[in-house]
């Protein structure tokens, strides 16, 4: 595979353009990890406001009206709604839990099943999220199986 990259001036829009054989599972991965890395979100933590890319968030939880990003080691509120949320990760590796929670899948160590049909997920940093039985077919769609 040939990797080229060109300079451009700063009035022409910057674009990534992947010329294929095929599109298949690879391309859309590739393709899948761009959009990922360019979509950042704003956290606040301790009168800070902090920059977080969505590969670094492993989930979303709405909890008594607010709703905070869980990374690898530390936890941010964040202004938008679960819905707005869950729009705005649509197709990039996200999808809804739990009626409280949009999980990250590339964080996601493992899964078994659980009680009544639904399933547990063990994330990177050994977390275990609560998937609900409404939600394990889009899982299951997402990862494959």
């Amino acid at each position: 595979m040939k990797v080229s990259i060109q300079e451009i001036g700063k009035d022409l829009e910057e674009e990534i353009l992947i010329r294929c054989h095929e599109v298949n599972d690879k391309v859309h991965e590739i393709v899948d990890k761009l959009k990922m890395e360019s979509l950042t979100l704003l956290g606040y933590h301790d009168d800070r406001v902090h920059r977080i890319k969505l590969t670094d968030i492993y989930y979303f939880e709405a909890v008594d009206g607010k709703v905070f990003i869980y990374c690898k080691d530390n936890v941010f509120e964040v202004k938008q709604k679960l819905y707005e949320l869950e729009e705005l990760c649509k197709e990039k590796k996200c999808f809804r839990a739990s009626k409280s929670t949009i999980l990250n899948i590339i964080h996601i160590s493992y899964i078994r099943p659980s009680l009544s049909g639904r399933f547990e997920a063990v994330l990177n940093n050994g977390e275990r999220i609560v998937i609900s039985r409404q939600y394990v077919p889009v899982l299951k769609h997402m990862l494959g199986i």
